[in-house]
């Protein structure tokens, strides 16, 4: 059978859950506050998180998007964010007319340089992206320093790291807004969706208008916004599947240190923990100097092994920017993502380090 890098692991408390849903005949609502399911569900996200508020949307995309309009972010703003990302990040600064400027990253984790972000503010600085990258948290204290020294708002992609905690406090409730996604690769699924978080009220409230044309009660657009609702179905599966993230995370983080064990006499790069941080193992991440031969080696025999990314947002087609980023560049090319997903087995585990250690 083969191993998956990440599943959605959907019971029978979803399928109950979506079939109430379709049984109601309410597929989805225009009120201001959503639907039912919608409703319980941002209740339950600020619960985990411990933030005030919460909004959910029909994408991580679209989270990032409401967050950027949000805080007014509009043509002739520049938004600073690594390009070591999905393209999403880059994507929704671009859809706002906003300029993306690419900002280095760290090698031990793979999140933004705080040293490079400095450098690369300039008067036309609007607002900071800092992504906590297959889970790890991002330099984010510094990164706040850094922010309120030059007057910036900071919205943090947490599409990977739902469960991330550093010092005890969720990733995506340090900055002013922080963007899951529920994509169903992420640790949790709502099938497609995301939400945001936020515990500025007067933000809380321009992110419900976003999501909804810029409307309070019907008809009466006061800001911009776009259709961002998420559907009641999505709602239903998500209500479902954060009551079950605790238990996915710890089987994660137990798959992740056998998996540790078994590579630690090795002369790869394995991830670890900062002091006080708390990964969501989203992503077991390595590096290695034979990275394709390795990838090769495991997806033949089954393992879903996966590079992300390969090719930096700057160094795609689109975005082609002539900028150097030379710990980007590198991790571009050493990278791999091992599967540590709940649905792996020890066994699992163990195929994947002996294939590993008969080609080092």
């Amino acid at each position: 059978m083969p191993v998956p890098i990440n599943i959605p692991i959907i019971g029978k408390e979803e399928i109950k859950a979506v079939n109430q849903v379709l049984k109601s005949g309410v597929l989805t609502s225009a009120a201001k506050n959503g639907g039912k399911n919608v409703q319980e569900f941002e209740k339950l996200a600020c619960k985990y998180v411990k933030s005030k508020f919460a909004v959910s949307v029909n994408s991580g995309t679209a989270s990032l998007q409401a967050a950027l309009l949000a805080l007014d972010v509009q043509k002739g703003d520049e938004v600073l964010l690594p390009s070591f990302t999905f393209v999403a990040t880059a994507n929704a600064v671009v859809s706002t007319g906003a300029k993306p400027v690419f900002v280095d990253i760290l090698q031990d984790n793979y999140t933004m340089d705080p040293e490079d972000l400095a450098k690369k503010i300039t008067k036309k600085s609007k607002v900071i992206i800092p992504v906590h990258l297959y889970g790890n948290v991002a330099y984010i204290d510094r990164i706040i320093e850094i922010a309120r020294k030059n007057n910036l708002r900071i919205i943090e992609d947490a599409a990977q790291s739902l469960g991330s905690t550093l010092k005890g406090k969720h990733t995506g409730t340090f900055g002013d807004i922080g963007s899951y996604s529920l994509y169903p690769a992420k640790v949790m699924t709502a099938g497609e969706g995301g939400f945001l978080v936020t515990n500025d009220k007067q933000l809380h409230e321009k992110l419900l208008m976003i999501r909804n044309h810029g409307m309070v009660h019907g008809y009466d657009t006061k800001i911009l916004g776009l259709n961002l609702r998420l559907p009641e179905i999505s709602a239903a599966i998500a209500k479902e599947q954060i009551k079950k993230l605790p238990k996915f995370l710890a089987k994660r983080r137990k798959n992740s240190q056998q998996l540790s064990k078994l590579l630690s006499k090795t002369d790869l790069t394995l991830p670890h923990e900062r002091k006080n941080e708390k990964v969501n193992w989203y992503l077991y991440t390595i590096a290695a100097k034979n990275r394709d031969k390795l990838l090769k080696a495991l997806n033949s025999k089954g393992i879903g092994a996966v590079a992300y990314y390969p090719t930096p947002v700057h160094k795609t087609p689109y975005y082609h920017s002539k900028v150097t980023l030379k710990t980007t560049e590198w991790a571009a090319l050493h990278v791999l993502s091992l599967p540590v997903q709940p649905q792996v087995t020890p066994q699992n585990l163990s195929q994947t380090a002996s294939v590993i250690k008969s080609l080092l």
